[in-house]
C-alpha cells in the first residue's frame, strides 16, 4: 500500500526534488505521513510529515536538507495511527530504512531487541527491522552480511529499501509480495512503480519474490533467495507506464472517467479472443477483490447463459481460508487492476500449488506485475495508468475483457461490443446536466440504496461502492429481489433509492420492485432507457439504448459520475479518500 523510492545521484548532485517528484507520483498508494532520508558528509538527515505530501514539502521548505543519495516514503498506516513518529523513514545512527507490507514476526525481534536496550520510539514494524539491522552492525556485521541476515528471519510481505551511513552511493533493496522496480539512466532509482521513477530512467526491471538488489551509482547487482548473483531482463519505461497527469481536469477520477470510451476501444483491439482458449474448460473460477470482484459477479450471468460452464466468483482474500476443493480442468480467472493486489496474489498461488491441472489466467491492467507474471496467460485492459483510488475506467475495461470471453462465439453480441466506445461516450455528453441536479440532492443523504437485477445486481453493488468509498455517505446495493426479505424497512421519505432498470427480458420483475420501494419512500431514481422510461412516473435518468448483456458496462459510468459529483460538492477529496489507497499489498 505505501510508497518507496529512492534514487542515486550519477555525479553527486542533489536529489531530493527528485525524491518529492518519485513521491508526488507514489502518493495514490498511500497519504496518512511522508518522509525523506538524505546521505552527505557520511551523515543521514531525515523529514518527516503527517498527512499528505504538501506538508513534508512546506516542512522541507522551513528546514531544507540535501544529499547525492536517499529514499523517500509515503505511508498508508498499518502498524501504528498516522504520526509523525510513525512515518517514514526510519532511522538508528547508522540506518534509514522505509518498507511497505507487514513483517508478521516483529515482535519476538522487538521483546528482544528491548532486552539488549535497543528504545524504540513507534510502534511499527519497519522500526524493528531497522533496529534490527543496527544490532548486527553493533556485533561486528557488515551491511551487506545485516542485510541478508534480516532477510532470512522476516517473515511476512515486504518492499525494503535501506541506506547505510557507513556505505556511499549503495542502497539496498528487497521484494517479497510488495512491488519494488530498479531503474537504470540519469540516475539509479529504486521505487514502488515505473511512474515513480520515470523522471530519472529510461530502463526498469521488476524484483521477484524472495530477490534483493545492491544498487550504486555505477549499475546494480542482483540475487536470489540464495543470495546466488542473477542476471535481469530490462524493459524501457512506455507511456503507459507512467502518470500523465490531470490534464486540464480537477481530479484525475473525472479524467479516468472521461477516458472510458477510449479505454474500452483499447481493450478490445488488444484482446483477440477465440473460443479455442476454452478447450478442455470444464469450470471457470473467479478470483478478486472489491471493484474487481464486481467485474467477476458479471461475468459470471455471462458465462453460465452463453458459454455453458459453471462459475464460481470469489472473494480472494477468503478463498483460501476455507480449503477449497478445486476440480479438475477448471479456469482461473484472477482480476486486479494493479496487479499486485496481494489477496488475489496468494489465491492464485494456492491454486497453483493445489491442483496442477487448472489454466491460470489474469486480467491486469499493469504490465509486467507480479500477477501477470504468475498467471500462465494474461489478458490486458488497455486503460492506462488509473490514479484516481475510486476504480473507474479499469472496471469497464476489465467488464470488456470479460464480454470479450463471453461472447467470442456470438457475432451480433461481439458487434454489439464493437459499438461500446461510442455509446459511452455518447452517454457521457448526455448526462452530465442531470448527473449534476442529482448529486446536489443526494449530496445531503446519510445512506442511499442501489437496487439492481441479473446481471446488473452487481452494477447496484459497484454504484453503492463508489458512493460510499470517496463521498462517504453509507451505500448499499441490493439485488432487487431481496429488498423485501429484511432491507425494506430501511426505505422511507429520505432515502436515495437509486434503481437500474433497463427494457429488457427482466424489466417487468425490476418494475414491480420499483413499485414496491415507491410505495414506502419519495427518493425513488430510475436509471434506464427510452422505452423503459415511459413506463415510469417517478424521475428518471434515460440512457442510450443498448444490447441488454451490455448494460452492465454503459450503467457503471453514469453511478461513477455521480459519486464523483456527490464528492466534490460536499468538498470531500475525490482522488485521496480516508483510510483507502490505491493497491493493496498487505493482508
Amino acid at each position: 500500500m505505501c510508497g518507496i523510492i529512492g534514487i542515486i545521484g550519477r555525479d553527486g548532485q542533489d536529489i531530493v526534488s527528485n525524491i518529492l517528484q518519485g513521491l508526488e507520483k507514489l502518493e495514490y498508494r498511500g497519504y496518512d505521513s511522508a518522509g525523506i532520508a538524505v546521505w552527505k558528509n557520511e551523515s543521514i538527515h531525515r523529514v518527516r510529515a503527517v498527512g499528505k505530501l504538501c506538508n513534508l514539502q512546506d516542512k522541507l521548505k522551513k528546514t531544507p536538507i540535501n544529499g547525492e543519495m536517499g529514499i523517500g516514503h509515503t505511508r498508508w498506516a498499518t502498524h501504528g495511527k498516522p504520526t509523525e513518529e510513525n512515518a517514514h523513514p526510519m532511522m538508528t545512527k547508522d540506518i534509514a530504512l522505509v518498507h511497505n507490507g507487514i513483517i508478521e514476526n516483529y515482535e519476538v525481534f522487538k521483546n528482544e531487541l528491548i532486552r539488549q536496550g535497543y528504545q524504540f520510539t513507534s510502534q511499527t514494524d519497519t522500526e524493528v527491522a531497522a533496529f534490527y539491522l543496527q544490532a548486527e552492525l553493533d556485533k561486528g556485521a557488515n551491511p551487506r552480511e545485516a542485510f541478508r541476515k534480516m532477510l532470512c528471519d522476516m517473515r511476512g510481505t515486504y518492499a525494503f529499501v535501506a541506506m547505510f551511513r557507513s556505505l556511499p552511493g549503495i542502497l539496498f533493496c528487497a521484494k517479497n509480495k510488495s512491488p519494488i522496480a530498479v531503474g537504470f539512466g540519469e540516475n539509479m532509482c529504486v521505487g514502488s512503480d515505473a511512474s515513480s521513477i520515470s523522471s530519472c530512467c529510461d530502463e526498469i526491471t521488476y524484483l521477484n519474490d524472495g530477490e534483493y538488489a545492491e544498487i550504486s551509482k555505477d549499475g546494480s547487482v542482483f540475487f536470489d533467495k540464495f543470495f546466488n548473483e542473477i542476471q535481469k531482463d530490462r524493459i524501457k519505461v512506455t507511456s503507459d507506464l507512467v502518470n500523465s497527469g490531470k490534464g486540464t481536469y480537477d481530479h484525475y477520477m473525472l479524467k479516468e472517467i472521461m477516458e472510458q470510451p477510449s479505454a474500452i476501444r483499447k481493450t478490445i483491439q488488444a484482446n483477440k479472443i477465440s473460443k479455442d482458449f476454452l478447450g478442455g474448460v470444464s469450470r471457470i473460477l473467479i478470483l478478486a477483490c472489491g471493484t474487481s470482484y464486481h467485474a467477476g459477479l458479471v461475468a459470471r450471468y455471462w458465462y453460465e447463459k452463453y458459454l455453458k460452464i459453471p462459475t464460481i466468483v470469489e472473494i480472494a482474500s477468503e478463498y483460501r481460508y476455507r480449503c477449497p476443493v478445486i476440480e479438475d480442468n477448471t479456469l482461473v480467472l484472477a482480476i486486479t487492476q494493479s496487479g499486485e493486489t496481494i489477496d488475489t496474489l496468494e489465491a492464485m498461488e494456492y491454486v497453483k500449488k493445489s491442483n496442477k491441472t487448472c489454466k491460470v489466467a489474469a486480467i491486469a491492467n499493469v504490465k509486467n506485475s507480479a500477477i501477470s507474471r504468475l498467471a500462465d496467460f494474461v489478458f490486458y485492459t488497455e486503460a492506462g495508468v488509473e490514479i484516481g483510488v475510486a476504480s473507474t475506467k479499469a472496471f469497464t475495461a476489465q467488464l470488456t475483457v470479460l464480454a470479450l470471453l463471453a461472447f467470442c462465439d456470438r457475432p451480433d453480441l461481439m458487434a454489439q461490443i464493437m459499438s461500446l466506445p461510442s455509446v459511452c461516450d455518447e452517454t457521457l455528453e448526455l448526462l452530465s446536466a442531470e448527473i449534476d441536479a442529482l448529486a446536489e440532492e443526494l449530496q445531503e443523504a446519510s445512506s442511499a440504496i442501489y437496487l439492481g437485477r441479473g446481471n446488473l445486481y452487481p452494477i447496484a453493488l459497484e454504484g453503492a461502492l463508489k458512493l460510499k468509498e470517496i463521498s462517504y455517505i453509507h451505500a448499499e446495493g441490493l439485488a432487487s429481489g431481496e429488498m423485501k426479505h429484511g432491507p425494506i424497512a430501511l426505505i422511507d421519505d429520505k432515502m436515495p433509492v437509486i434503481c437500474l432498470c433497463p427494457s429488457g427480458k427482466i424489466f417487468d420483475k425490476m418494475f414491480s420492485n420499483i413499485q414496491i420501494a415507491k410505495a414506502r419512500g419519495q427518493s425513488i431514481v430510475v436509471f434506464t432507457d427510452e422505452a423503459g422510461a415511459v413506463q415510469f412516473d417517478c424521475r428518471t435518468i434515460v440512457l442510450p439504448e443498448i444490447h441488454e448483456e451490455l448494460a452492465p458496462i454503459l450503467y457503471s459510468i453514469p453511478l461513477q459520475l455521480l459519486a464523483y459529483k456527490v464528492t466534490v460538492l460536499k468538498g470531500e477529496d475525490v482522488d485521496k479518500p480516508r483510510n483507502l489507497a490505491k493497491s493493496v499489498t498487505v493482508e
